[in-house]
């Protein structure tokens, strides 16, 4: 079962510890009109046209981080919090091509009407941080500031390339995470300048949400980390897949026969989101003499059918095996429970041959 799953680019089957929902563009990507979802062009079978860059791995990684302590933050009267991204389930073989962060505010949880939510505005901060801080050490001494912009509380999201910056963290021992802050914007905003500053620079270091008036001020953000990456091993120029008819007619040569596989059979419908199952298929039948051309017989395989005619105790008939396949895309869990979609070669049996 391990072989299986090593197959599959896993250290060992999944098991979430909370099924988070999929985002609405793996699910896109997933349900869209090509098959397979990633472009199959024969010069770039592997491109995330969503992006517009090569890959056949993009995974939404969790934030793993914590609120900060309001009394050791640069920027008093602020939320502030540390970003986590595991990058550790990249394989060595992996290409990063493409690395974004998401902000998303929890609006839905914001006391303000969504007239005045739109009249708000907010001074957003995100800095890299380069080592540990220690004790006593200032944290602006350890960071690098990447942005630094106001923005409303309008619908939607806020997105920053983070490429290099997630390329970085592959090294070992660089991947010190994000801090990203929110503030009220008080030259902008005539709400938040109503704000109490006495009661923020008192505010609890354990809890942000230690004063009503605070807490109802700035709302909850939500951080995600969508990464794009490129097996090259995996990628290989092939003509896109039509539809494959199996006729159902008794015959005992050589061809594909129908295989379904059910991931709940095999005890994966807790990791696997999408599909459910898939028809792979699978190859049997004899290679008799004279083979024909719809055997897809090599100049060995012909000339090993006449020997066998000959001496059919002391040589075999070719086997029949694979000898087209095509690629699918699934959506599943990956051991850090973050939502992977992944696309993934020598999947479906379409044609077989004698050999």
């Amino acid at each position: 079962m391990n072989t299986s799953l090593s197959s599959l680019g896993l250290t060992s089957r999944p098991k979430p510890a909370a099924q988070y929902p999929v985002p609405s563009l793996l699910w896109k990507i997933f349900k869209g009109p090509k098959m397979p979802e990633f472009s199959a062009q024969d010069n770039d079978p592997c491109t995330v046209s969503e992006f517009g860059v090569r890959g056949n791995i993009v995974r939404f990684v969790q934030d793993q981080g914590r609120i900060l302590s309001v009394t050791s933050s640069p920027c008093p009267g602020c939320v502030e919090k540390l970003l986590f991204f595991n990058m550790s389930m990249l394989e060595t073989a992996e290409q990063l091509t493409f690395a974004q962060l998401e902000i998303r505010l929890k609006q839905d949880m914001h006391p303000l009407s969504a007239r005045a939510r739109e009249q708000e505005v907010l001074s957003m901060s995100l800095w890299k941080v380069l080592k540990a801080t220690l004790k006593g050490i200032s944290p602006e001494t350890t960071r690098k500031l990447l942005l630094s912009q106001s923005i409303q509380l309008t619908p939607g999201s806020i997105t920053l390339s983070l490429t290099d910056t997630v390329r970085s963290w592959r090294k070992p021992g660089r991947n010190y995470g994000l801090v990203l802050s929110l503030r009220p914007d008080i030259a902008a905003s005539a709400t938040y300048a109503s704000l109490n500053a006495a009661s923020l620079n008192a505010m609890s270091p354990h809890r942000v949400d230690a004063f009503p008036e605070f807490h109802a001020s700035l709302p909850e953000f939500l951080a995600s980390l969508v990464v794009v990456s490129l097996n090259p091993s995996q990628c290989r120029s092939r003509r896109r897949r039509s539809a494959l008819y199996l006729p159902v007619t008794p015959s005992n040569v050589c061809k594909p026969r129908r295989l379904y596989i059910d991931f709940k059979d095999v005890g994966w419908q807790d990791w696997i989101i999408a599909p459910q199952g898939y028809m792979a298929n699978y190859c049997h039948g004899e290679c008799p003499f004279p083979l024909s051309e719809s055997l897809n017989g090599t100049n060995h395989a012909i000339l090993q059918t006449l020997v066998h005619s000959l001496d059919s105790a002391g040589t075999p008939q070719p086997c029949c095996v694979p000898i087209k396949l095509s690629p699918i895309s699934m959506l599943y869990y990956d051991n850090n429970d973050n939502v992977v979609l992944r696309h993934y070669e020598d999947m479906i049996v379409d044609e077989c041959g004698c050999r």
